[in-house]
């Protein structure tokens, strides 16, 4: 019987990309399959398994990162349509051994309990914090006065942080938590 060599030889006619990107403030060069995603570039080929791989479909949230300073989901990104771009993953929020402030409210306020949605939860944090520094608004923001609106001192209140962080889920329940910590973090970016 004679080996099958089709697979093998589809695999290797697949049109490649060449890729860079600036992870965790690493340039990274390489040459990609125009397929892969975001997320499993980051977990198989850069070995940064922090940034976890949940529903697969772009519903969960557990593999959040930001893009250039923008929350994306990272199933469903491919990574050749980011070529050139910033990666922050949940690696590069840490400073060597010394916890982000962020990440150190999530541990004071036990913002997690089994952990899998902690990453995505804690990197959607971060950009969002960032979001609403800026002020970006959510629907949550228009329930406040119209002075606060424009003028961009919105409260983070448990509301708004509920409304900004909808889009990641944590099967354990732990969302008190998250959120405490959470606004816990935006005081201490404020002070």
């Amino acid at each position: 019987m004679m080996p099958d060599h089709s697979q093998e030889q589809a695999s290797a006619s697949l049109p490649t990309f060449p890729l860079t990107l600036n992870i965790n403030g690493e340039t990274r060069s390489l040459e990609i399959d125009i397929r892969t995603t975001l997320l499993d570039l980051l977990r198989e080929r850069l070995n940064k398994p922090g940034t976890k791989k949940g529903c697969d479909h772009g519903l969960c949230g557990a593999c959040t990162v930001s893009v250039n300073g923008e929350r994306v989901v990272s199933c469903l990104t491919l990574a050749a349509s980011i070529d050139g771009s910033d990666v922050l993953t949940i690696e590069g929020l840490a400073d060597g051994a010394e916890l982000s402030s962020l990440q150190q409210c999530f541990l004071e306020h036990d913002g997690f309990q089994c952990g899998y949605c902690t990453p995505g939860q804690i990197s959607s944090a971060h950009a969002m914090l960032a979001e609403h520094a800026r002020g970006d608004l959510s629907m949550v923001s228009f329930e406040t006065t119209r002075e606060a609106v424009l003028t961009g001192q919105l409260e983070l209140t448990e509301h708004e942080v509920r409304e900004r962080m909808a889009g990641n889920i944590c099967r354990c329940g732990a969302y008190a938590n998250i959120v405490a910590a959470v606004r816990a973090a935006d005081q201490r970016g404020r002070a």
